[in-house]
């Protein structure tokens, strides 16, 4: 099924955005591991809406855990938990039941199902379904934690406005923490300010814009992954590709590698406190499919917003005649701000996934 991923952590999520609920299934997690429900839900408000910058939409996103979880500690059954879609509009969608929204899953859908799919607020193929994976995450996260092992993301990049970058050699476990609790997920405040200002810009312009999220992996051993097929590019890139909007990945120093003479892009090896470590990381963290001990660091890019209140161009697919269009609902001007955890969230179902199966 295409809505499940992983190995040895099997991630199954289901739900629409207008429908009673979305959830999540995960096989494989490990008897006895403590889960703490307020960190969970701490995970979950850095993707809720309702800001200045996000969607109006705005869910308690409260996940219920029907199985797997017993006292606080995961039973070694498969977990399933359901989030309640509470604050749905579908009369927003009435206008376009027929007419498929540019840069929206609404057409090839349409000729894949007939017709029979759930098209408000994109149904399947909407950014609700990353809630589920969030919860995921949070997990994921927790367990990892205790292993060593730290995931985190910011918003690198909006509206041509940068970031401050993690260290790719050695990231600072304070800015990690620091990134969790902001109301707006960059490193430089004032950077985040000019985001925040530019994308609040694009909203009352009836518009959207892009953004890029950086993500690090510290903590991981080298020799983690496998060749070919099964790197740990391609598995985290198939599960990063699950959330809506991301357009391309890279990892490393990505595709300025291509800039790069051999000399400037190899990263030497050295000695520091008797371990093996590059010098510098251009690398990402991985080389040749599997995990160097060095950071991983890789970059998602988000295009903007596709549902956005300029008239645009459609076509009407009862007549067949072109009509215009101007998208109702609520949306996120820049998808990539609420993206971040979701990313983080990606990032260490895999990971952990990965580390199971060593």
């Amino acid at each position: 099924m295409s809505s499940e991923n992983g190995q040895n952590i099997k991630l199954t999520v289901f739900g629409e955005s207008h429908a009673s609920a979305v959830g999540v299934v995960i096989e494989g997690l490990p008897a006895g591991e403590a889960i703490d429900e307020e960190q969970i839900m701490q995970f979950m408000r850095r993707r809720m809406g309702g800001k200045a910058w996000s969607t109006p939409r705005k869910e308690e996103d409260k996940p219920e855990f029907l199985c797997g979880l017993l006292g606080g500690r995961t039973t070694g059954a498969a977990l399933c938990a359901i989030i309640r879609n509470s604050n749905i509009r579908p009369a927003d969608y009435e206008n376009m039941k027929n007419i498929p929204r540019p840069s929206h899953a609404d057409y090839p859908a349409f000729v894949k199902y007939g017709g029979a799919n759930d098209r408000s607020g994109g149904g399947q193929f909407s950014g609700r379904l990353t809630a589920p994976l969030c919860v995921a995450g949070a997990i994921s996260e927790q367990i990892l934690a205790r292993k060593g092992i730290k995931v985190a993301a910011h918003l690198s990049r909006a509206a041509g406005i940068d970031d401050t970058p993690f260290d790719p050699c050695n990231p600072d476990n304070g800015i990690f923490d620091k990134l969790k609790t902001k109301l707006f997920p960059t490193i430089d405040d004032k950077a985040g300010e000019e985001m925040t200002k530019k994308i609040i810009e694009a909203k009352e312009s009836l518009d959207s814009v892009g953004g890029i999220v950086e993500c690090a992996v510290t903590g991981l051993g080298a020799g983690l992954g496998d060749p070919i097929f099964g790197s740990v590019e391609s598995r985290i890139s198939s599960m990063i590709f699950g959330i809506g909007g991301v357009r391309g990945i890279e990892f490393g120093a990505g595709f300025s590698a291509a800039d790069m003479t051999g000399s400037v892009h190899n990263d030497p090896y050295c000695l520091i406190d008797d371990k093996i470590k590059t010098v510098t990381n251009n690398h990402g963290g991985i080389i040749g499919g599997l995990t160097s001990g060095m950071p991983i660091i890789f970059r998602a890019a988000f295009k903007p917003t596709p549902s956005i209140g300029l008239p645009q161009r459609s076509v009407d697919l009862d007549s067949l005649e072109e009509t215009r269009l101007e998208v109702r609902g609520r949306h996120d001007p820049c998808i990539a701000v609420r993206a971040v955890p979701c990313v983080e969230a990606a990032a260490a179902v895999t990971v952990l996934d990965m580390v199971l199966g060593k």
